[in-house]
């Protein structure tokens, strides 16, 4: 190899390396925002958990039951305080990373591109919270007002059905006793699966920005979209009307809202 083709070689392996480099910076920065997060959450994990519990507390009430949670193993309570705490540390340090994100990719970018760039950084975090500010205050609480309805004998049956207590003590009582795994499982699915899917508009005008879809294709696929609604819903979600209905109704509405927009701030290269 020549001296001149060593030190093309030598310029072109130059900027890779500077750009592995600044990756390494920026995952540091990850990895500390994260640990920091995990620490400070996991101190506070059980107020965490009550905050996510509230729900459930909520609708016990309405039954007049205590709302108690059980763990059937001896690592079970401490395994969930572990996954929330991270889970909470990653909402947390979701903004800090998103600007790390933005510091690695901004330097590539042409002055236009970010512009372009920037509003979709800003509004995936918005959108996700919207999401699972959904699920949290409106899907949960009536996923479990529905578990609890099949619960026989309890209070706020036999209050409902006008039997007296005397006859209760002879028949079977069914009541709802969620182990906190179980809780926690169902909350962080909904979470993540209405927090996901409210992505849809920032996938759709992405799309649409590249020429890989456009409003009158999306909108001559519609019917197609709500079969598809529903079934990433029942997918999603656990097996109730309540979540999966909750889940492909926004969905549906996001998609109509994101051909809106598309059609509105994005020109048809096809008819041009």
């Amino acid at each position: 190899m020549s001296t001149d083709d060593s030190e093309i070689v030598e310029a072109s392996s130059a900027p890779l390396i500077e750009h592995l480099i600044e990756l390494r910076r920026r995952l540091i920065w990850i990895a500390v925002y994260i640990i920091v997060a995990f620490v400070v959450c996991f101190y506070f994990n059980e107020e965490i958990y009550l905050f996510l519990a509230q729900p459930f507390v909520d609708v016990s009430a309405k039954y007049d039951q205590p709302a108690r949670m059980i763990y059937t193993g001896m690592h079970e309570a401490f395994f969930v305080y572990l996954k929330i705490s991270f889970f909470a540390a990653f909402c947390v340090t979701f903004p800090l990373i998103s600007v790390q994100i933005w510091k690695f990719v901004a330097p590539g970018l042409y002055g236009n591109e970010k512009k372009a760039f920037l509003p979709f950084l800003i509004g995936t975090p918005v959108l996700f919270l919207m999401g699972a500010a959904l699920a949290y205050y409106l899907v949960i609480p009536n996923a479990w007002n529905f578990f609890m309805s099949f619960q026989v004998g309890t209070g706020s049956a036999a209050d409902v059905a006008g039997v007296s207590k005397e006859h209760l003590a002879g028949v079977l009582s069914i009541e709802l006793l969620p182990t906190v795994k179980e809780y926690w499982s169902l909350v962080m699915l909904l979470i993540l699966a209405f927090g996901i899917s409210f992505q849809l508009p920032i996938l759709l005008v992405l799309l649409a920005r590249v020429g890989i879809v456009t409003a009158d294709g999306l909108a001559a696929k519609r019917k197609f979209m709500v079969v598809g609604a529903f079934a990433f819903a029942a997918i999603m979600t656990p097996p109730d009307p309540i979540s999966q209905i909750g889940l492909g109704i926004p969905i549906l509405i996001l998609y109509e809202i994101s051909i809106l927009f598309i059609r509105l701030t994005i020109k048809d290269k096809s008819n041009v």
